[in-house]
């Protein structure tokens, strides 16, 4: 599914989802760096990211996929 990432000076990091015009805070991740791991948004979904290079401009639009396995 394409989401977009952002950076809000309020919440730091968002997700938005346009088919479900759904955006959350992204609460918890994988890398510090953002890409090329999990990320949880508040909802509690779990979506995998592509692995870009950690100086990637925000806001950007990728291709993430939704994991269906739970992660700790």
């Amino acid at each position: 599914m394409k989401i977009m990432i952002r950076r809000f000076p309020e919440v730091d990091l968002t997700a938005y989802v346009p088919k479900k015009d759904l955006e959350e805070p992204i609460v918890d991740m994988e890398h510090e760096t953002l890409w090329g791991g999990w990320i949880r948004i508040a909802n509690g979904r779990v979506l995998d990211l592509p692995d870009l290079a950690a100086d990637t401009r925000l806001p950007i639009t990728v291709e993430a996929r939704k994991r269906t396995e739970e992660v700790q």
